[in-house]
């Protein structure tokens, strides 16, 4: 015997959803729809931190450790990957413009026996003519070893930490914004300068030093840095006499204090020049990060992708998973290249600063000037002009120092499925 309301519920469909609102045809069936759970999942998955959606493969397994998971941002073995990939970018990098760094240096640090060559296209030639006939063609790489020593760990932490940095800055597509890419850029570059800036200076005495009867070691050049007895910059106030004041008193207790705590030998003398080169690191790396990505972003672009990307690169090699997908050679090394170029015009006066400061020791009565003072000679030596000499050869050295490097690191980490 049946009810009423079974009876009509039998005639009546609509009658029977809304008597049994949450049982549906498909529910009533034991068979689960994969269909419909994949596009659930797909649905239901968000951007990582660069804002590429990774979409998980079916092959994968739950813990994530079978092929067609992607590798987590935090863990180590990520870590260890992104290093890896930044600093042989790195090192490549390098390698490709070692001569023309070591006449940049020349020219940047008024090397008394190369400033003839300085404001020229010719005298850039005749430089490197000079230092092949004098030095042979090793002579151009001087210094190149304690440039890999230093670039090798100062490219892998500056890489991880942007990776690590961005990860924490960017957490997701929609917070993708260019000022957050400046500041993920240059905390990256201030954490790797942090840790390798002693190896940089002693590079830049071996790049400087232009003696042809001996050359001096790495260890001989460590050395002489560490023994080093610099003087406190003159404050002219022995020379000029002036009336005593509670104002100059003070003023004069309180540099006293602080040259005092200066240290005049040691360890501190390999980070003579550290202060401008953190101050030249904040738009360097950060300009340089935030150009590469935006410009990599347009040249993604549907409209000029089919020109610009490689097919079926979405996919990485050892895996399945979805990723943005890869430049073409030329169009990674044109945004490799802008971002050197615009990165290089941000922060050169600075670095010009850094390297008069850098070779203090070596020239002069080995008075330690701070950036103040250090530009302030800069002008009287040779004007506005003086925070620039060398761009043309900083042009030269950088721009396809950054495309390569950027180039590199890319296609690494496409190989290394990161």
């Amino acid at each position: 015997m049946s009810t009423g309301a079974t009876d009509h519920a039998n005639r009546d469909p609509i009658f029977t959803q809304s008597l049994y609102p949450f049982k549906t045809s498909a529910e009533s069936s034991p068979q689960h729809n994969p269909q419909m759970s994949e596009i659930a999942h797909s649905q239901s998955a968000g951007p990582i931190a660069g804002g590429t959606a990774l979409k998980k493969t079916p092959n994968a397994s739950a813990d994530g450790q079978k092929t067609g998971s992607p590798v987590k941002t935090r863990s180590l073995d990520y870590i260890l990957r992104s290093g890896l990939a930044g600093g042989l970018a790195g090192c490549a990098a390098k390698t490709v413009v070692a001569p023309l760094d070591r006449v940049k240096i020349l020219f940047q640090a008024s090397n008394p026996q190369f400033a003839k060559y300085t404001g020229s296209w010719a005298g850039l030639a005749a430089a490197i003519r000079d230092i092949k006939r004098h030095e042979g063609t090793r002579g151009l790489f001087k210094g190149h070893s304690a440039t890999l020593l230093r670039i090798f760990p100062y490219a892998a932490i500056k890489f991880l930490a942007y990776e690590q940095i961005r990860a924490i800055v960017i957490p997701s597509h929609d917070k993708e914004t260019a000022f957050r890419r400046l500041i993920s850029g240059s905390m990256a570059g201030i954490t790797s300068v942090f840790f390798t800036y002693p190896l940089e200076l002693v590079r830049v005495r071996l790049a400087f030093e232009t003696k042809q009867s001996s050359r001096s070691s790495l260890r001989d050049i460590c050395r002489q840095i560490y023994n080093e007895h610099v003087m406190p910059p003159s404050t002219g106030a022995a020379a000029t006499p002036k009336p005593p004041s509670s104002t100059v008193a003070a003023a004069e207790t309180v540099s006293s204090a602080v040259n005092s705590a200066v240290p005049r030998s040691g360890l501190a003398n390999f980070y003579r020049g550290f202060a401008p080169t953190i101050l030249g690191m904040l738009p360097y790396a950060g300009m340089s990060f935030l150009t590469h990505d935006t410009i990599g972003d347009w040249l993604r672009d549907p409209s000029v992708a089919q020109y610009t990307t490689l097919p079926d690169s979405q996919v990485t090699p050892s895996n399945k998973t979805s990723r943005r997908p890869q430049l073409t050679a030329a169009a990674e090394l044109f945004s490799g290249a802008i971002a050197g170029l615009v990165s290089q015009t941000s922060s050169y006066p600075l670095e010009v600063i850094r390297r008069r400061m850098q070779v203090g020791g070596a020239v002069g009565d080995g008075s330690r000037f701070g950036i103040i003072e250090t530009g302030r000679k800069i002008w009287l030596e040779r004007g506005f002009r003086g925070f620039w000499v060398g761009l043309t050869i900083g042009y030269m050295k950088v721009v396809p120092m950054a495309a390569t490097a950027f180039f590199v690191y890319e296609r690494l980490k496409w190989a290394l499925s990161i």
